[in-house]
């Protein structure tokens, strides 16, 4: 408000100071007028003429600073209304009472002021009900996340461990029944459970890798994978190396992207590559980030069903989405290969720091 009334009082005071100008300037002219026509008759003395020129600075310079008060003032009046309703749009205020400023270039101003103030108060609102709309729809997006995702599980436990059980509690009935008739039959039999409960069990963990979190938690990428890693070297009879350049910073999105990737790579060699070996390496290149995973397990034809069977193309999305690119090499019995290429954009090593 301080600033306010400075400003109010410069204005008044600027105008009348241009109203005493113009007024010595009127004055002037109209002397100079009479003194060219002979209206006016010459000072008898010195003394009369310094008391003429006193007494006209005094009258002159008053009238013109009465008016240059009284017009400013008139104007500050009718801008104070405007004045205090742009303080409280400042401040996230809206004034609703309309503005009675007349006809002229003032008052046309307090009906666009008014018509703005009206707009802005609509999209206050309209962004306040987006907010909430939007709170509401990530909820309701994260609530059908977990169903989803609770079903994609349930589906993957009946088609996959479900079945396996069933098939080993009916191949263990069957054992009882021919263990004592036919004794190699019998031992077929408990051969074909332990290999239907290896199954079982790398689809369990399998399963229980898509339920890490998507996110990561804080941690950078290449801390995720290696925690990863050595949890998952820890629980299954597979060597598992890895090598990862500690140095890369990529922003939240491309990480995560590339660590649910990495799980879904290493959901399929569990379940369907029966392999010894598996290899990760995340490393710098001068062209961008790569990501190589690699194992010595029995392959696959390159073919639609087994794309989709093996989780090729959500895979293939998620490279899509971040802007990189991905090839996969893999023959029956030769093992798999994919490497990811990622772009490194300026943007994205800032936003990672």
């Amino acid at each position: 408000m301080d600033g306010y009334k400075r400003r109010l009082t410069n204005m008044i005071w600027r105008s009348m100071a241009e109203s005493i100008i113009f007024s010595f300037f009127v004055f002037g002219a109209i002397i100079y007028f009479m003194n060219s026509n002979n209206l006016i008759n010459p000072f008898t003395s010195w003394q009369e003429g310094v008391k003429f020129v006193f007494m006209a600075i005094v009258i002159i310079g008053g009238i013109g600073a009465g008016y240059g008060y009284w017009n400013s003032s008139r104007i500050t009046r009718r801008l104070e209304p405007l004045m205090e309703t742009m303080i409280l749009l400042e401040k996230g205020t809206f004034a609703r009472e309309g503005f009675q400023n007349g006809e002229d270039e003032i008052g046309r101003l307090g009906e666009q002021l008014g018509r703005i103030m009206k707009r802005w108060e609509e999209q206050v609102t309209s962004l306040q009900r987006l907010s909430n709309n939007n709170a509401e729809l990530a909820e309701k997006a994260k609530l059908s996340a977990v169903i989803e995702e609770r079903q994609r599980l349930a589906r993957e436990l009946h088609d996959a461990v479900s079945q396996q059980l069933f098939a080993i509690s009916m191949t263990a009935t069957a054992v009882g029944r021919t263990l004592d008739k036919d004794f190699e039959k019998a031992k077929r039999q408990i051969h074909l459970i332990e290999e239907m409960a290896s199954v079982a069990q790398s689809e369990m963990r399998a399963l229980l890798l898509h339920l890490r979190p998507i996110h990561l938690e804080g941690k950078r990428l290449s801390e995720g994978l290696v925690e990863l890693l050595k949890e998952l070297a820890a629980k299954v009879p597979m060597a598992i190396t890895w090598d990862m350049d500690e140095e890369i910073r990529l922003n939240k999105g491309i990480e995560d992207h590339l660590f649910r990737i990495v799980q879904e790579a290493l959901s399929n060699a569990l379940r369907h590559s029966k392999a010894n070996k598996l290899e990760v390496k995340l490393l710098h290149r001068a062209d961008g980030v790569r990501l190589a995973i690699r194992d010595d397990g029995v392959g696959f034809e390159l073919d639609a069903k087994k794309l989709t069977s093996y989780g090729i193309v959500s895979m293939k999305e998620r490279v899509n989405e971040i802007g990189g690119s991905v090839d996969i090499i893999t023959a029956p019995d030769r093992g798999t290969r994919i490497e990811i290429r990622v772009p490194i954009l300026a943007t994205d090593a800032v936003e990672s720091v």
